[in-house]
């Protein structure tokens, strides 16, 4: 067997990007010996989270900031530009990677594998202005963070979790998601996510479980029983449990593809810092998503009680983060703690390569 070459020790960790609900939205074509091309896809056609392909866009930006990255330690440039020709909902990435003296070996690449997502309780304990300051260095020019931190502010993000939960819990469309991306009975999922990284007790699990075998099972559950159990267990007390909750603004309005790109950039460099200084973050997406269907007039769900659940919904996240005039991109807690037992793990590159 062959060594690996550079540009396949640099995808070894590139890989290890987060993408929504583990999906791995990307396939990687080795064009030459310093040029990668990545295929993206987004999954708008079987996603009610991706409907506007926004959330697969943020995705691809973090990848290839993990590909910038992790070629730094090769000392190399990574210089990444989407091809114009290609479509939106597949768009194709060329990235070159031209050596460099200027280029060291970035801070960041050791927490690249060590990065997850923490969706039990976290400790409360505030972040440092050292903390903050590096997390909003990270994020970088054109970008902001809005802390709420404290027991008010906390407290209402926690509700505004909890009541957003019910609408993805009780959406027949979230359903079909949720039924596909739960891998039932590990820690460890190469491209899903584990049950038992989800944040919920034995018996909720196990509930749960039965309850997914069908919609008509799970709707008749929550009529008869509510939504209440999982939505304390992965909302509301988490919710609570953080040192704050986080959101990171985009000074201009994305207009577009290549500007949530560069956002999604942006978040991963704020949460590879944020691992390398020991904390642990869970995102927090679904307010700005259905608050972005609902600004656009854009329907989710067949279930039209929903899409007035929805709206409400929307005033609650504007008046909670709210107030100025940059564009919300990322949403998320975040605090110290344990590393968690269980977590989503990655496809071997072998897998992941164009064929």
């Amino acid at each position: 067997m062959s060594a690996p070459t550079v540009i396949e020790q640099i995808l070894e960790l590139a890989r290890w990007a987060p993408s929504g609900d583990n999906m791995q939205t990307w396939r990687f074509e080795i064009a030459g010996p310093d040029h990668l091309v990545v295929h993206g896809f987004d999954t708008r056609d079987d996603c009610v989270y991706d409907l506007d392909g926004h959330p697969s866009q943020i995705a691809f930006g973090a990848l290839l900031e993990t590909i910038a990255i992790a070629a730094s330690a090769h000392g190399l440039r990574a210089e990444a530009a989407r091809r114009g020709d290609s479509a939106e909902q597949r768009p194709l990435f060329d990235v070159h990677f031209v050596a460099d003296p200027a280029v060291s070996t970035s801070p960041l690449i050791d927490a690249i594998t060590t990065r997850t997502v923490q969706r039990r309780p976290m400790k409360t304990r505030p972040l440092t202005a050292a903390d903050k300051a590096a997390l909003e260095a990270a994020a970088g020019p054109g970008y902001r963070v809005q802390w709420l931190e404290g027991f008010g502010p906390k407290l209402r993000a926690a509700r505004l979790m909890f009541d957003n939960a019910k609408l993805r819990l009780t959406m027949p469309e979230a359903y079909e998601v949720h039924r596909r991306i739960i891998h039932w009975g590990v820690d460890r999922s190469p491209d899903r996510v584990p049950d038992q990284a989800l944040g919920v007790d034995a018996a909720t699990l196990r509930l749960m479980k039965w309850a997914m075998e069908s919609w008509s099972r799970l709707s008749t559950m929550n009529r008869l029983m509510g939504t209440w159990a999982p939505r304390l267990q992965m909302d509301f007390v988490p919710g609570l449990a953080c040192a704050a909750h986080f959101v990171i603004k985009a000074e201009q309005a994305p207009a577009g593809i290549d500007d949530y790109v560069a956002a999604g950039r942006a978040v991963q460099r704020f949460w590879l810092t944020l691992t390398q200084r020991g904390l642990f973050m869970q995102p927090e997406m679904t307010p700005l998503i259905f608050s972005r269907y609902v600004s656009e007039g854009r329907p989710f769900t067949r279930l039209e009680p929903l899409h007035a659940r929805a709206r409400g919904l929307q005033r609650r996240t504007a008046a909670l983060i709210g107030g100025d005039a940059a564009t919300p991109v990322y949403m998320g807690r975040l605090g110290a703690g344990p590393a968690p037992r269980a977590r989503s793990e990655r496809l071997p590159l072998e897998q992941l390569m164009q064929r």
